[in-house]
């Protein structure tokens, strides 16, 4: 179990790849050696994730995993289970897409629509009861700002993000009787390699600083948190700035 100052011993990473997943976990493993699930699609470089975090004296396995087959995810959470609790599960998947082909192309769309929400969810209810049979532990969903308020240039990513980040901050209020607390997390513009060639944002981060922030929220036990903190303030006014001001808005 997570002890009285944050420390878990154990965490599940779906999304083995992404970057602010394994800054998370690295964080947490350069406090004390963890036992780490990542589930991926099998690949070099889910290899390579596990390697990296080896090399921090942590046991690590893998677990295939495919977002756009919900079919499978209760099967690959039972698995990640297998060898007993997890303190920390994170929600970390996803795809960016072209937004430019997403609202034109029927497939597009729905590769979108599949990962960043269907597989969203079909694993949150998985987590969700195997957390409640376990009585104890934290989930972090990795959301985005886009799920906020989308512009023309993401809205159909936005629109995938606002339905993922609904469902999980939904979960907060139906798994706190459990004793199990759920962290929405919504950062801005991340350095990635999935944002690489794309003009930076005002306040861009790091994977390094979402993970500051995930570890912190968790910790406190933080229903909602964005990274950085500044984008609560900003995201509040573009919420409320009318529609013909909101489209000036440069993409």
């Amino acid at each position: 179990m997570i002890d009285a100052v944050g420390n878990p011993q154990s965490l599940f990473l779906l999304g083995g790849t992404s970057e602010i997943g394994l800054a998370i976990a690295e964080r947490y493993a350069a406090r004390r050696p963890l036992r780490i699930v990542l589930a991926g699609r099998p690949s070099p470089r889910l290899d390579e994730a596990a390697a990296r975090l080896r090399a921090t004296g942590s046991t690590v396995t893998t677990l295939p995993f495919d977002a756009r087959k919900p079919e499978t995810h209760a099967d690959v959470v039972e698995k990640a289970f297998a060898e007993g609790d997890i303190d920390i599960t994170v929600v970390a998947f996803g795809l960016l897409g072209d937004n430019e082909k997403a609202w034109t192309d029927v497939e597009a769309a729905r590769e979108l629509a599949e990962a960043n929400y269907v597989g969203a969810v079909t694993v949150g209810v998985a987590l969700a009861d195997r957390l409640r049979r376990q009585g104890h532990g934290s989930l972090v969903a990795l959301s985005s700002v886009a799920g906020e308020r989308a512009r023309r240039s993401n809205f159909v990513y936005g629109s995938t993000k606002a339905g993922m980040d609904a469902f999980y901050y939904g979960l907060t209020d139906a798994l706190r009787p459990y004793g199990v607390h759920v962290t929405v997390v919504r950062p801005g513009f991340v350095h990635t390699k999935m944002t690489a060639g794309m003009k930076p944002a005002p306040l861009a981060q790091t994977p390094e600083q979402v993970a500051d922030v995930v570890v912190d929220a968790v910790r406190h036990h933080k229903e909602l948190v964005w990274a950085p903190a500044a984008f609560r303030w900003v995201m509040s006014v573009l919420r409320h700035l009318p529609r013909a001001i909101f489209r000036r808005i440069p993409a």
